[in-house]
């Protein structure tokens, strides 16, 4: 069976590198804005958890309140241990006497100050059980669509994942598209975007391919939303606008603490709880 710990190094030096180059970029649309508002990087050592032994790693909690980011956070963490007995059974690959995983990726949820701005979310990632595989995706979640943003959106998205595979585009919105809906709710949180999961590595080349997919994800969101954020934050807006941001926080807070695989992904393995629930809004109103 391959070692793919000389992969996970490598995945998660790409992910700092992507944060990195994301947190840059953020920090100069705050000084467009005319803040000085920065990051302040917090690194949290994971919990080790029933079943667990040996080094079971950690993470950097990265984020930044602004006058265009209301809220944002960028973590990365790398994790590996045991998972729980009663929570291996549902995760690829693993079961309660095969419960040693790793896992390393990048997270990102940007709640925007101005309500013509889209929130944001990103996320993608490399784990191993006995299996080895990719996840991750990018959805827009904006209070006050614009079909034009949308359209950019998932025309960058789009190209990634053509570039990859003739089916991903299709396939992978097709998925967020049920992956990211409130069943309560009877709406999708936004307006999509992609989501993937359980890219598996057969092999040494099956993970280069399904790594370059990945990066690719990123590198189209760094293109794309920076350009969405700098062409709506300076519109004005009325307190209606802001008032229905709210309300579409308080969908987006729901999501996240009841569907939200990611959310009890970290609650079971003892992840950092400021991280987990970082993507929570500054602030929701529920009519």
């Amino acid at each position: 069976m391959t070692d793919w710990t000389p992969y996970t190094a490598r995945a998660s030096e790409w992910f700092q590198a992507l944060r990195d180059s994301i947190c840059a970029e953020f920090e100069a649309i705050e000084r467009e804005a005319g803040s000085d508002a920065a990051f302040q990087y917090t690194p949290w050592k994971r919990a080790a958890v029933e079943g667990g032994e040996g080094e079971t790693g950690g993470g950097t909690r990265g984020g930044m309140k602004g006058q265009g980011f209301e809220k944002v956070g960028v973590n990365i963490s790398t994790v590996a241990g045991g998972l729980a007995n009663d929570f291996a059974a549902t995760i690829n690959g693993a079961s309660a006497d095969q419960n040693q995983f790793s896992a390393t990726g990048i997270s990102l949820v940007a709640h925007m100050a101005n309500p013509h701005v889209p929130a944001v979310h990103m996320n993608t990632r490399f784990l191993t059980t006995t299996k080895a595989w990719f996840g991750g995706g990018a959805d827009l979640n904006p209070p006050l669509p614009y079909d034009e943003d949308t359209a950019e959106f998932h025309a960058e998205l789009k190209a990634a994942c053509d570039a990859h595979g003739a089916d991903y585009y299709e396939r992978f919105k097709a998925w967020a598209d049920e992956y990211f809906y409130i069943p309560h709710r009877q709406v999708h949180r936004g307006v999509g975007g992609i989501f993937y999961d359980h890219l598996e590595c057969a092999d040494e080349a099956a993970w280069e391919a399904n790594f370059a997919f990945t990066k690719a994800v990123g590198e189209a969101f760094l293109a794309v939303f920076p350009r969405l954020v700098r062409r709506r934050m300076g519109m004005d807006f009325t307190p209606a606008d802001k008032a229905q941001q709210l309300e579409w926080r308080g969908r987006y807070a729901e999501f996240n603490l009841v569907y939200d695989r990611g959310t009890l992904f970290g609650l079971k393995t003892g992840g950092n709880i400021d991280a987990i629930l970082m993507s929570l809004p500054p602030e929701a109103t529920w009519s």
